[in-house]
């Protein structure tokens, strides 16, 4: 598998460099955010590592480029710890977020998580998944609502798809951090907040009143009615 590795301090991506490719990955690297969304243009990477202060472009601008034209796995690797800049890191389209100094174990986890997940997708059939005027089309990982087809980033779509393929099952956020992203936040679960409200800003017709994607308040979320699949 093919990773782009991309921060402005050079010792520290020959550091990361190094140790992901001890595990067998072949990495690349890149000094700023515009050689990253240009090679992210040209080449088939599997997963990036972005910093989040970078010249150029900053790691934020690079992951809203990348996420017009990519659903690459994307982790953003930072010094700032503030909750709004981790919510922020999200909303841009990033799936991970891993805060500077950081313990390269957990990044590899957090690296051998997402690929897990991302490598899964491939396999599906193509197949809509219909849950009254709300639509998902598994091949090309989109929602459909009123025959407008609605761009979703890679942990949207794999929450969205786990929701409507079992509705009225209500998930805890613990859950859903799981079998979504594949690993626990040791209790801090903001994350699946933000990619809801997220959801519920682009499927739902009223946000503030959805339709489908309900809270089960003191549990979790659910998707509200039924959902089939159609080939």
């Amino acid at each position: 598998m093919k990773i782009l590795v991309v921060d402005d301090e050079q010792l520290l991506v020959k550091g990361i460099k190094f140790n992901l490719e001890n595990e067998g990955y072949q990495v690349q690297s890149a000094y700023d955010g515009g050689a990253a969304v240009e090679l992210a243009r040209r080449e088939a990477f599997d997963l990036i590592i972005l910093d989040w202060m970078m010249p150029v472009m900053s790691g934020s601008d690079a992951c809203m480029k990348i996420r017009e034209f990519s659903d690459v796995p994307i982790i953003m690797l930072t010094a700032r710890s503030e909750d709004a800049d981790k919510l922020m890191g999200f909303a841009c389209g990033a799936d991970d977020y891993v805060t500077k100094p950081f313990n390269i174990l957990e990044l590899k986890a957090r690296v051998r998580a997402l690929l897990k997940r991302s490598k899964a997708a491939p396999a599906r059939h193509r197949t809509l998944l219909t849950g009254g005027d709300l639509a998902l089309d598994t091949e090309q990982r989109v929602a459909i609502r009123d025959g407008a087809i609605i761009d979703l980033t890679a942990k949207e779509y794999d929450l969205i798809e786990l929701l409507m393929k079992n509705p009225r099952r209500v998930y805890s956020r613990e859950s859903l951090m799981n079998l979504v992203w594949g690993y626990s936040y040791a209790g801090d679960y903001r994350t699946v907040d933000v990619h809801i409200r997220r959801l519920r800003e682009k499927l739902e017709r009223k946000p503030a009143e959805p339709e489908y994607i309900m809270t089960k308040w003191g549990v979790g979320y659910y998707f509200k009615g039924e959902s089939q699949p159609t080939i």
